[in-house]
């Protein structure tokens, strides 16, 4: 296990590989730990990081520090002690949206990124979210089962007010609604099909730039890295493998994608 000194605390973190960086950044349930497959795979051409965010796996719990701003100052910092450069951002959930602030103040850092279960409004966020226990989430989106064991494990060492402070000021940020639309970074939105927490956005290619492209994974919900990982980590290579600027829409040139495609 590595940790990193940011703004006073230790911050835990994980690396794989070597080359361009990737990072992948959790959701609101778990922590770093559900990459590791992603990782792994990644790590043959990239250099993979992963950290958990504040009030998640090893990291601290920070009440202050719980709301989406401020998780996208911590990727910021991490950055700039690690001296990384321009990344490739992969984000779930929470992460997703860590990733696309950090897109949008940052832009120039950042190559490509690819988001699953990235809410697109406010109203796409189920409110079980802000409501319910963790446990309760847990069982909900991540069942008592090996397949979702990376998520359940690190449940006991998270702070449920990371997940509900983090809800309740996403309801109120009508800035960021309006305006991540403004990102011109070639990204790759992933939907598990059956997905109970977050809703894609129907008519997504109608009304997105070209450099915004959605996939629907069949047979997936919440944690499509986990539950159809053979088919993730597949569309996770060749997403990254993408010429840089190229928009993620080129990917419907690819068979076996064309079928999941909505």
């Amino acid at each position: 296990m590595s940790a990193i000194l940011l703004d006073t605390q230790l911050v835990h973190y994980e690396v794989l590989g070597r080359g361009r960086p990737v990072i992948f950044l959790h959701g609101w349930l778990g922590s770093w730990r559900y990459w590791i497959s992603a990782m792994q795979v990644t790590s043959t051409s990239y250099r993979a990081y992963t950290l958990d965010l504040w009030g998640f796996g090893d990291s601290p719990h920070v009440e202050n520090r719980y709301t989406v701003p401020r998780q996208t100052e911590l990727l910021k910092n991490f950055f700039a002690e690690m001296g990384i450069g321009r990344v490739a951002l992969v984000g779930h959930g929470l992460g997703a949206l860590v990733a696309m602030y950090y897109a949008l103040t940052f832009p120039d850092s950042v190559d490509r990124m690819l988001l699953v279960a990235a809410p697109l409004s406010a109203d796409a966020i189920d409110p079980r979210l802000g409501e319910e226990d963790l446990q309760l989430l847990a069982d909900w989106l991540a069942p008592d089962n090996e397949i979702f064991a990376p998520v359940r494990m690190d449940l006991p060492k998270q702070d449920p007010l990371a997940v509900s402070e983090s809800y309740a000021r996403l309801q109120q940020d009508t800035f960021f609604w309006a305006r991540f639309r403004e990102i011109r970074i070639p990204s790759l939105f992933v939907h598990g099909e059956h997905d109970p927490l977050i809703a894609p956005l129907p008519d997504f290619e109608d009304t997105m730039r070209y450099n915004f492209h959605q996939i629907i994974l069949e047979e997936s919900g919440h944690f499509p890295m986990l539950d159809q990982s053979v088919r993730f980590n597949r569309l996770l290579a060749d997403f990254l493998a993408l010429e840089s600027g190229d928009s993620p829409r080129e990917l419907q040139l690819k068979d076996e994608w064309k079928r999941r495609v909505r």
